[in-house]
């Protein structure tokens, strides 16, 4: 009995101090990556050029991290570009240093040089991307990012048998730089895309793209996660797998509602995972992507396909096209997007701002300006409430920080100045269109509502927005005008979709909602990149709050000068 007395507390140590281990929280990790940004020939199309990637690989590398990691990405520029990368959905809480827009939150890399990308990943979780932020480089220089739940956090949804990550995105037989550079000076869109491509690859519906056609191999009976990431420059995208559902679970790394779906739909810098279930007879099955436009506009209208192949089908058997909704199928778009509904558990609740301190209205403006040297006398151009937003040539986060005059003015207006009816025939000319570079200046904590409303100036068109340092609640969408008497009564305040990008329906109207918690200049811009280029973007400048957890960081000391 001596020897089991004298052995029993030693156990009961051993026994607590194992639980105690297994029940403390895994230490967060530190993920490190080298991205070299170099000049690589690629073939595709029947046509070879060279490309700006990163580490030679077109899509880029994947980042993968989980929530709670630090992660330090070392960007080596030796392209002969100057350029930047946004790490595009993630909050950079306090730290807009490391977001990465061109003259937005630093000045770009410069050739031979290196900038450290240093960040915390706190309260996220999901599928988001990284991607160049200056002139039209995204075109090639992008990838996925995937943070994982914390280590013994499960998915609020079933645990998939695989994952893949797919990124849909453009490719031009052309140097891409040269072709904005020609549309810029002609004043005239630039030429659009030669083909959609899946994982960097058209498919074999393509000349020479047998080799250049992704695919994933699967097995009956198993379930799979499709993260998928929309990163083309100009086009919203359908995107199905032939005889197959989805069923959507998480979009720009928020958990939804689970709904079924045979094709979803995702615009410019937006995420979509989905379940598929392994269900059918084994074969051959084509994912497909094509674009949506429901606007007189054109758009490369050619499908992406990657193929979705059963274990021990040979590679002989034909794959099947699925049927995507057609390029102009409104219906589809609304009815789809009004699926998406925040999980709203105790888990993951929707804050969403229940009291407005300030009520914004930006009208997207597509119009023309004279232009003596250009095509037709004319220059396509775009605005905020008839404002042009032009880029400075000092980053406006280091402007602010560091109080350098003369760069911006924080006096960007909360309505559009000229009330008309914004969404009736087409009136073909500019409002008074001003070239600035204004900005909204927003106090720290207050609650902010952004009502988007799409205008008829020269047409009308869907537009995705991206908030950077943000998500943001959608709380409320509709064709036509916004009626502010109306039309907030119907807004959604208990579980809308929470994200940080948005589609604005053609010749309508989008409302968001998001609290000022994070200090800094945050870029507000439309991802479609042809109308970023021509103006259609502004900034906001949160206020620091009380104390100094509160105040932006101070800067990185290999901060990139102008």
């Amino acid at each position: 009995m001596a020897k089991q007395t004298s052995f029993c507390p030693v156990l009961g140590f051993l026994v607590i101090g194992f639980l105690c281990f297994i029940c403390l929280p895994a230490e967060a990790a530190l993920k490190k990556y080298q991205f070299d940004v170099q000049v690589a020939n690629v073939s595709r199309l029947c046509h070879a050029k060279p490309i700006v990637t990163v580490n030679g690989r077109f899509p880029g590398p994947t980042i993968y991290a989980r929530e709670g990691d630090r992660v330090q990405i070392n960007v080596t520029n030796f392209a002969q570009y100057n350029l930047s990368i946004h790490w595009h959905g993630l909050k950079q809480y306090r730290n807009g240093w490391a977001d990465g827009p061109a003259y937005i939150t630093q000045c770009p890399i410069q050739t031979g040089n290196s900038y450290v990308y240093d960040f915390n990943i706190t309260g996220q979780r999901g599928t988001l991307w990284w991607h160049a932020h200056i002139l039209w480089l995204r075109a090639t220089v992008y990838g996925a990012i995937v943070i994982m739940p914390q280590q013994g956090t499960p998915f609020p949804f079933p645990q998939p048998d695989r994952e893949e990550v797919l990124v849909l995105g453009e490719w031009w037989n052309a140097d891409v730089e040269e072709v904005e550079k020609q549309g810029n000076a002609l004043g005239i869109p630039p030429n659009m895309s030669d083909a959609h491509t899946i994982n960097g690859k058209p498919g074999p519906l393509f000349p020479c793209s047998e080799k250049h056609t992704f695919a994933m191999e699967v097995e009956k009976g198993k379930t799979y996660l499709l993260r998928i990431i929309n990163a083309a420059l100009n086009d919203e995208l359908f995107f199905a797998l032939a005889n197959h559902t989805f069923t959507v679970v998480e979009i720009d790394a928020v958990y939804t509602k689970p709904f079924t779906t045979e094709a979803i739909l995702i615009a410019p810098g937006q995420t979509t995972n989905v379940l598929v279930r392994a269900n059918q007879i084994p074969g051959r099955y084509f994912m497909a992507a094509r674009a949506f436009m429901d606007a007189p506009i054109s758009v490369d209208n050619k499908t992406a396909t990657a193929i979705f192949q059963y274990k021990g089908i040979p590679q002989t058997v034909l794959p099947k096209l699925p049927t995507l909704p057609e390029q102009n199928d409104t219906n589809f778009a609304l009815t789809y997007n009004s699926k998406l509904k925040s999980l709203n558990t105790p888990k993951y609740p929707a804050n969403v701002p229940l009291n407005v301190d300030r009520h914004l209205l930006f009208t997207i403006g597509l119009g023309i300006n004279p232009c003596p040297t250009c095509l037709n006398g004319t220059r396509f151009t775009a605005s905020l409430n008839n404002i042009t937003f032009s880029m400075p040539q000092t980053a406006l986060l280091q402007a602010h920080y560091f109080n350098i005059k003369g760069v911006y003015t924080p006096d960007f207006p909360d309505k559009p100045p000229t009330p008309f009816n914004f969404t009736g025939a087409p009136l073909t000319a500019n409002l008074r269109t001003n070239l600035g570079t204004r900005l909204s200046k927003i106090a720290f904590n207050s609650t902010v509502e952004i009502v988007i409303q799409d205008t008829n100036l020269l047409s009308v068109e869907s537009h995705p927005f991206h908030l950077h340092g943000y998500n943001f609640f959608v709380v409320g969408t509709g064709v036509g005008n916004f009626d502010p008497k109306k039309d907030p009564a119907k807004y959604n305040l208990i579980d809308p979709i929470e994200r940080n990008t948005v589609g604005v329906p053609t010749g309508g109207w989008t409302a968001i909602r998001f609290r000022a918690d994070n200090p800094g200049v945050w870029f507000f811009h439309c991802h479609l990149e042809l109308h970023t280029g021509w103006g259609l973007k502004t900034a906001f400048l949160v206020e620091d709050g009380p104390g100094s957890d509160h105040n932006i960081l101070p800067p990185p000391k290999d901060l990139p000068r102008c």
